[in-house]
Formats: C-alpha cells, structure tokens, sequence
C-alpha cells in the first residue's frame, strides 16, 4: 500500500487487475493497525481489491465515507464479499449502492463508540455509535478484535439506544448478538535480530528507557503519563524517554507544555516515518507505557513487547485480557510506583522475559479463522 493515500480512493488489487478480484475490502481510515490489516489481508489472500482513505479527520470518514465510496467504487458482478471497518457506515454504503446488497457483508471492529470516552455523556456524538449499530444490522457477519470490544458493545447497545428520547427500537442486541465473533487482531512478525541499536553505550550504564507510543489524542490520556514522570523528576530519579505515536490535527496542548520540561531526558519525540527506526526504537527501550482510557486490541504495546519491553498496562479495557496480572496496573499511583522502582533497578526490565502469548496473535493462527470470513478452505500467499 502507498505510504500516502491522499484524500482521494485508494484502489489496490492484490492480483493488481481489479476486474477479477471478488473480495471488496473498504477502510475510510487508512491508518495504525487498521491499515495494517489492509496490508496483511492484501497480501495473504487473493482476489482482493482495496478502497481506502486516508487516515485524517476521522469524525468525517464515519460521517461522509459511505457517500464517497458509493460514487467511487466501480460496478463488478465477480464481487462476492464485502469486508469493512466499522468506520464506514455500512447501512448507508448498502442503501446508495444496491448491487453490493447481496454480498456477504462483514463489519470488523477495530476499537466500537458506545464506550469511547468523554468527560460528559452529554458530550458524546450519538451518530457516531448508531452508525456502527446500523453497521451491524445490515452485516451478515459482525467481527471484534478482542473478547472486550464484542462485549463491551454488546453490553452497552441498550443503554445508549436510551439516549433517544422517545421511539426507541427494541430487540437490537438479539439481532446483532448472533452475528458476533472474536478474530484477534493478527500482529505480524518482527524479526528484532536484525536491528541495530542507535546507542551503542553498554546497556548497563544507562538510566531506564520508557517509551509511550500511541496516538496522541485524549483517550489514550497522555495527562497521566507525562504527570508521573514529573513525579520522577521531582522525587531525582533518572530515566530517558521516547513519545512515539502519530499526531493529528488537534494534538493536546500536553504534549508541547511536556516537552521542554523534558529536556535532555528526551531521546525521541514523535511520529517515525521509518518503520525500522521506530523498532529500532522499541528494541532499545526497556519499558513500555499504556496510560489509555479507550483500547480494544493495542498493537502498539504488543510490537513493544515483541521486541523486548518491560509492558505497563491499565488494569482495564483489553488488557487484563491479553497481560498477566504482574504487568497491570490499578491507579496512577501504581503506575507511579511501578516506574520509581524500574527507574532505580533498570537491570529487572532489561533482563525480564515476558510471560505473554503473543503466538495466539500471529497471523499463522488466526489465518484459519480469516480464512473462514473470507470463503476460503485454504489461503495463499502471493
């Protein structure tokens, strides 16, 4: 896929002659881990075909996309399955595009808006979750990529549905529930043993390296990871740290406020257009810290602890799902905690072997059930 899908359709053919492909893949919001699962789809089954864009402004991907990609995806009777992200309103795309009405029709839901944080409930943009509830009626099947994101939506598709203030429908969660299944993300493989270490000073010698890499936006509450390395600070502790993770429009005024109170502690300071600087990255730090208040799968952290960090993670959400308790943490002072002893004992992260069964990620186990999605008894790769 291009690194840059601009702001109008993306078509890519993994045959490269979209007339023959007959699996429609859609992704509004071409980027992270759901441009990702684009690439490994595109690459390990055949007979596919891309519709993406880019990665901006996602409020209006959800909103408008259903209308773009109607004008834009051309009319082909070889289609047979239509796999997209919850991003796109699928209802909508279906309503203005009839011939796809009769495909199978697969909705895959990397992170769901019932739960998307917010400081009030009346702060929440109720379309955003009825769209992916319409999403799911119209689907023939409805894919989470954890156990926590189908349960959290399912459980709260009542609820929200009580935002309305009169006429609200009944027997939703029946009709979705059925449809409903858990194919975990699939992490691709890092071969760390061929990345190279920027700093070549003994391991042993350098204070503790943490490392943040995710979006840089509000639910992934930047606030309370840059509050307690000020602790750190204050209390004399040393440490390095590297703020990875991608930046949009609207980045929280946190981060430049965090930065020159950094200083020299600093070692990397955002986005990585390489993606081998960005592992290389990860293998040279020992810690790696979620703060986040709105995570399904976390593949940040999982590509982290592929390549050697020490993982710090809500006890909540998805992780007490995918991490053992020793690496779940309950309140910011724990966080707190947690890091003031690794600050003072480097050697215990450096030196630790996580207990994690990143196996059950990979793509060679859950092939099997994407193979099943997408009609397949056996997948090719090409």
């Amino acid at each position: 896929m291009a690194d840059d899908v601009s702001d109008s359709v993306c078509c890519l053919s993994s045959d490269n002659v979209s007339d023959m492909a007959h699996i429609l893949l859609i992704e509004p919001f071409c980027g992270g881990s759901h441009r990702q699962l684009m690439e490994i789809l595109g690459s390990q089954v055949c007979g596919t075909v891309h519709y993406c864009l880019s990665a901006k402004k996602w409020h209006w991907r959800m909103r408008t996309g259903a209308l773009y990609f109607s004008q834009n995806i051309p009319k082909n009777s070889r289609y047979r399955i239509l796999f997209a992200s919850s991003v796109l309103n699928l209802s909508e795309l279906i309503a203005l595009r009839p011939d796809l009405a009769a495909l199978r029709k697969i909705i895959y839901f990397h992170e769901n808006q019932l739960v998307y944080p917010v400081r009030k409930q009346q702060e929440r943009d109720f379309q955003y979750g009825y769209n992916q509830i319409l999403s799911c009626l119209v689907a023939d099947v409805v894919v989470f990529n954890s156990l926590f994101n189908m349960t959290s939506f399912l459980n709260n598709i009542d609820s929200f549905l009580k935002l309305m203030p009169d006429h609200r429908p009944n027997g939703i969660y029946d009709q979705i529930k059925p449809k409903c299944q858990v194919v975990y993300f699939p992490l691709q493989y890092l071969d760390i043993s061929k990345l190279e270490l920027e700093n070549q000073n003994p391991r042993s010698c350098r204070p503790l390296h943490i490392v943040w890499s995710h979006r840089w936006e509000h639910d992934k509450d930047p606030e309370l990871f840059f509050q307690t390395l000020f602790h750190l600070i204050e209390e004399g502790l040393s440490f390095n740290v590297s703020v990875l993770g991608e930046g949009f429009s609207q980045t929280p005024d946190v981060f430049h406020k965090a930065r020159p109170l950094l200083g020299e502690r600093v070692l990397h300071w955002g986005y990585q257009e390489s993606r081998s600087k960005y592992l290389e990255i990860l293998k040279d730090a020992d810690v790696a810290v979620s703060t986040a208040k709105h995570e399904f799968f976390g593949v940040a952290m999982l590509e982290a602890v592929q390549c050697g960090c020490y993982p710090l993670c809500p006890k909540d959400l998805v992780y007490p799902e995918i991490y053992p308790e020793q690496y779940l943490y309950s309140t910011p002072g724990q966080l707190a905690k947690r890091l003031r002893y690794l600050c003072k004992n480097p050697g215990f992260a450096r030196h630790h072997k996580t207990v994690i069964n990143l196996e059950k990620f990979t793509w060679d186990v859950v092939k099997q059930s994407y193979m099943d999605l997408l009609g397949f008894d056996d997948i090719t790769s090409i």
